[in-house]
């Protein structure tokens, strides 16, 4: 199985509108257009029943006392960890790609709704897929301005003072069950958790995202 972007080629720069935000020289960062990239397939092994997409940031730092934090910086050897930014399931066989800014659009204060995301394939046929929630949620929890439940797409937003270069994997799995095993709410987590057993195939692809502006620059 094949998974590729017309947004970036693999391992190369996140283009930043599909970020979450951008370099600002004034503020450190600002919002960005937020669109979810392009991503298509192919080569799906026969038995599949449908597919499932994640995308995770696997560079979020472990600790938070640094991050964001003027005078500070974010160590690149501080341990990391995963921060998911997008869940999508019952994917059907029948869709073989997903068009840039197809389910997201800018940011969404308080986070988009779900999970029911309904959708009409190209050959008129309508379905429902279904989106979990990502780690906005918990990151903006003590935000009032922000606070909510982050369904879907949300894009790269890394600390603005790390000095690791931010790497986000998109991964699409082939299943052999039609409908994904959880109802309701579920994170990206229980997802992949949830799937393990019904996993035929996966593909990959990748690239990296940064709001450090020397580090930007290198990337140039």
């Amino acid at each position: 199985m094949r998974l590729w972007s017309e947004a970036f080629s693999d391992g190369e720069p996140i283009p930043q509108e599909c970020a979450f935000a951008v370099i600002d020289p004034a503020t450190h960062v600002r919002l960005s257009a937020n669109c979810n990239p392009h991503l298509a397939w192919d080569e799906v092994p026969n038995g599949t029943e449908s597919l499932v997409l994640f995308c995770r940031d696997l560079d979020a730092p472990s600790v938070g006392t640094d991050v964001n934090q003027q005078g500070r910086v974010v160590a690149a050897e501080l341990a990391r960890a995963e921060f998911y930014h997008w869940t999508l399931v019952d994917i059907p066989v029948a869709l073989t790609s997903l068009a840039q800014g197809q389910f997201s659009s800018l940011v969404t204060p308080h986070g988009k709704t779900g999970p029911l995301l309904p959708f009409t394939i190209k050959n008129g046929t309508e379905h429902q897929l279904r989106q979990g929630i990502n780690d906005y949620t918990s990151w903006f929890r003590d935000d009032p301005a922000m606070a909510g439940e982050y369904y879907g797409y949300d894009g790269p937003c890394p600390p603005w003072n790390d000095l690791r270069l931010h790497t986000y994997v998109f991964t699409l799995y082939a299943l052999d069950i039609a409908r994904f095993p959880l109802e309701g709410r579920f994170t990206g987590p229980e997802a992949r958790l949830a799937i393990r057993g019904h996993i035929l195939d996966e593909a990959h692809t990748f690239g990296v995202y940064t709001l450090h502006p020397e580090i930007a620059a290198s990337l140039l």
